[in-house]
């Protein structure tokens, strides 16, 4: 099994309602494509509101993190997390536009890789505190700690607990 990081975000509709189904979502066995045991949710982060980015004028963001063990390829699990977006309804209308929900593939298993579809690491995660923060709680990476300390302040506020997200039901 391999670690894979992967931050969500939302700022449309139940917002974190969205989180919570999409967390479920991932980590569920079924008609999604994940047969049962190939991906294991083993963390979430705290859930952080954030201030909108590149295209400013939209709702706030609650943006996390999530750790999985999985013996899906990379590409596999991106198909998987596009997969869960759809069908909670995201559609795709605008680059950094208002959404229901976002899954990015950050960080797998320290694979560094470039295809036309994915690239990993992600490459705008050492620009986005909204990214580093959550995925900080989750694997303390020096790394990552020193593209924060280079980020202008963000606007991250804390929203949920880490503790408290797995508490939390969707409507």
């Amino acid at each position: 099994m391999k670690t894979a990081y992967l931050s969500l975000g939302s700022n449309l509709g139940d917002r974190l309602g969205n989180l919570v189904a999409a967390v479920r979502l991932l980590g569920a066995p079924g008609p999604l494509g994940a047969p049962p045991g190939r991906i294991q949710i083993v963390q979430t982060s705290s859930v952080w509101e954030t201030l909108p980015q590149g295209k400013t004028d939209q709702p706030d963001f609650l943006n996390m993190a999530i750790a999985v063990q999985t013996d899906l390829t990379p590409a596999e699990l991106l198909e998987h997390a596009l997969a869960v977006e759809a069908a909670l309804g995201r559609v795709r209308l605008e680059r950094w536009g208002p959404r229901l929900i976002d899954i990015d593939l950050c960080w797998y298993d320290d694979l560094s890789m470039k295809t036309d579809r994915l690239e990993l690491p992600h490459p705008r995660m050492a620009e986005r505190a909204f990214v580093l923060v959550p995925l900080l709680e989750l694997r303390p990476d020096p790394q990552w700690q020193n593209w924060l300390a280079q980020l202008p302040d963000q606007g991250l506020r804390p929203f949920l607990a880490g503790s408290d997200f797995h508490l939390v039901r969707p409507d």
